[in-house]
């Protein structure tokens, strides 16, 4: 499994950190921007390429993206098909995203966690399977209907 990684200047810092201890543990991870800390730059010039990604192969893949508050990089992931972003701010936070919602991009706020916080979420995120649980299953199912009627308009 490949990891896509994004941050704007606000989640520049985490992202690097994060990108190290992911690649420290094993993970494969391809680092979509920024690459330089730009205090002028726009969360969803990261967000577009790592939700792209992700659409592209979502049992392959998974989406870490961040920014100050979490909510825009969340807000421009979602729009993506095949994609379900979670803003996350806890380890417990992540546990129920994957178990229940099956979340493929997580969506951290760098103004509202540190970086041991954000080490925990993402760690939990990760190894956290999806339950397989039929009501968790059919609510997806309902989410692609959704994306799909979305799509036709």
């Amino acid at each position: 499994m490949i990891i896509y990684i994004g941050a704007d200047h606000k989640g520049f810092s985490l992202k690097e950190s994060l990108k190290k201890y992911l690649q420290e543990n094993g993970y494969t991870v391809s680092d979509m921007g920024n690459t330089v800390l730009d205090p002028n730059d726009d969360y969803p010039d990261f967000a577009v390429p790592v939700a792209e990604k992700v659409s592209m192969d979502p049992e392959g893949s998974k989406g870490i993206l961040i920014c100050g508050s979490g909510v825009g990089v969340d807000v421009v992931a979602n729009k993506f098909p095949r994609i379900r972003s979670s803003l996350v701010v806890s380890p417990d936070h992540a546990f129920l995203s994957r178990k229940d919602d099956n979340a493929n991009v997580l969506s951290l706020p760098a103004d509202l966690i540190d970086e041991q916080a954000a080490k925990m979420i993402t760690a939990t995120w990760l190894q956290t399977p999806f339950s397989e649980e039929v009501k968790y299953k059919r609510r997806i199912a309902k989410i692609r209907d959704i994306e799909q009627k979305a799509k036709d308009m």
